[in-house]
């Protein structure tokens, strides 16, 4: 019997409600309010610490692979939770059928704190990358799996041209050569996390780190859940650890947080 593909399941959902969305507010009107959106704040550059690791901290309720994650949600609280433990920047899941996201999070979550803020969501065509700055996104996800390494250019190119910096994420060594081709701000995510079966293995971070140049920053996301696994990163040389469901779960986020991230 052939296994379930959840983000393919994900990405045709996405695309139900993006061609809603597109018929509400044309591409050219997006494009206007993205324009038009105040400037964005810095997040690869608050990343980018000498000698320590930083925490991008996520915002997320539910996901496929653990269900409803936290009952009591209440996303402005725990982006103010956040930013008081440390947090460089924060993650912001908007995916509406799956995570139980909403894109106006951005916009509330912005107005709450003053960090950063990475809209994470199934990024594929640009009319998304206008999307996100229109949100008040500073920085988007794309996950190198989904995208061509043409695709990939254009979306970059069109952040860059915004102003908004990129996550892009690889889960194996094809992808993470498509990453390394790219230029502008971009920075590198490594997920342990395979987004077809939903499986978390640590040892994709230990395979595909020593492939990145030493110059070139790189996030590693998914099962990072103790101080071990953070120590263990700041060792080996990462930027930046993407922490959600760790903290989502915990009765006191902030404690969680200063007790994960060894602070």
């Amino acid at each position: 019997m052939k296994k379930k593909d959840a983000l393919k399941e994900i990405i045709a959902k996405k695309k139900e409600r993006l061609s809603v969305l597109k018929c509400e507010v044309p591409e050219e009107v997006m494009k206007v309010r993205a324009r038009e959106a105040a400037s964005p704040r810095l997040f690869i550059e608050s990343l980018i610490k000498p000698k320590t690791i930083s925490l991008i901290a996520e915002i997320k309720r539910a996901s496929p692979s653990a269900g409803m994650i936290r009952e009591n949600f209440d996303h402005r609280e725990i982006a103010c939770l956040y930013q008081e433990a440390g947090a460089a920047a924060l993650s912001v899941l908007t995916e509406e059928d799956f995570f139980m996201g909403n894109p106006a999070f951005i916009a509330e979550v912005k107005s709450a704190v003053s960090l950063p803020v990475l809209r994470k969501d199934f990024i594929f065509e640009p009319y998304q990358v206008y999307e996100s700055r229109a949100l008040g996104a500073d920085a988007i996800l794309l996950i190198a799996d989904v995208l061509s390494k043409d695709a990939l250019t254009d979306l970059t190119g069109i952040a860059d041209d915004l102003g908004m910096d990129c996550l892009v994420e690889a889960h194996g060594e094809k992808e993470l050569k498509k990453v390394l081709s790219l230029k502008g701000p971009v920075i590198t995510g490594i997920n342990n996390r395979d987004l077809r079966t939903l499986e978390v293995d640590f040892k994709t971070t230990e395979r595909l780190f020593p492939l990145i140049p030493k110059n070139k920053p790189v996030v590693v996301e998914s099962g990072i859940k103790s101080a071990q696994d953070v120590l263990f990163l700041r060792i080996l040389g990462v930027s930046a650890v993407l922490i959600g469901q760790a903290f989502m779960g915990a009765s006191d986020i902030r404690a969680k947080v200063e007790d994960i991230m060894g602070w």
